[in-house]
Formats: structure tokens, sequence, C-alpha cells
């Protein structure tokens, strides 16, 4: 039996989501989908030009892990800027670095650091207790994400979604 996949941090979900070659019609493109995680990487080790053991440790990740998230990633992007595919960006299994929560009988909100939301504590709101507690979308609205089809929210992280 495998391991489990370990939650990966990313700092922002990406504003764009969907990128196509232009001149091509939608409906003529094959699709290659990239995670979050992936981003991140991409983001973290050739945009910010930060070493592999600092994009690896600001993820959570082992430096390992952090190459093979970082290779893959670059593979997919390749073979779209190549082969004229479009990218979507969705899914995968990370958690923000910080996670807003709301009670959602009284609409308090709070925020929780990353390494309290993998932990998978019971979350009760900290002004009234309630333990009637709903996590806020990293998507934010019209950011281009389609509905729970493509990634299941499970304590305030996200998950699955790849093809």
């Amino acid at each position: 039996m495998p391991r489990p996949t370990k939650w990966r941090r990313v700092s922002a979900v990406p504003p764009v989501v969907y990128f196509k070659p232009a001149g091509v019609r939608l409906r003529d493109l094959s699709e290659i989908s990239l995670s979050v995680e992936e981003v991140e990487a991409i983001r973290l080790k050739d945009v910010e030009g930060l070493e592999q053991e600092e994009c690896a440790r600001m993820m959570s990740v082992s430096r390992p892990t952090f190459h093979r998230v970082l290779t893959s990633a670059r593979r997919k992007v390749a073979d779209a800027l190549t082969s004229g595919k479009a990218l979507r960006i969705e899914g995968g299994n990370f958690a923000m670095a910080s996670q807003t929560f709301r009670c959602a009988p009284h609409g308090h909100e709070w925020q929780l650091p990353f390494e309290a939301v993998v932990r998978g504590q019971p979350l009760a709101c900290p002004r009234c207790s309630s333990p009637t507690v709903l996590p806020i979308s990293p998507f934010g609205p019209g950011a281009g994400r389609r509905g729970p089809e493509r990634g299941e929210q499970h304590g305030g992280r996200w998950r699955g979604g790849g093809r």
C-alpha cells in the first residue's frame, strides 16, 4: 500500500487557470492539466529564482519531492507549448499557506496557518465556539474554477480534480 500523499503548501491560487493558443478554437484543442502545486513549484523556482532546498521548505515537502513536482510541471508546460495544447490549472494535493474559515451561524471569519489546517484538528469558531465552520474557497469568485466536480474540499484543503 503506497504512502498517503503529503499536502503541499501553496501561497496562492493562480488568478488565471486556463491558457490556450491564439487562433485555435477551444473544441479543436487537446488539454493538459497542471496541478496548483506544480504551478507553485514553477513560480518558486523559475519566477522567484529560489534554490530547490528553499522551495521545498516553503512547500513543506522534501527536496526530492519538490524536484519531481517541478520536473512534471516543466514537462507539461513544454508539451503544451511545443504541441499547441491548452493548459488548465486545477486540482492537486495542496493547502493554502493560510486558510480562511467562516462561522456559519454568525459569519465570524478567521485564518489558520498551513500547519494547523493539515493536522486536521476539529474546528470551532474562536469567537462563539460554534462547531459549524466552513472554509472559504481559495478560488474566489470569477477565478475561472469549475464546480465541485473538479476538486472537492476536505477540511479546508482542496483535493483532486486532475485528469
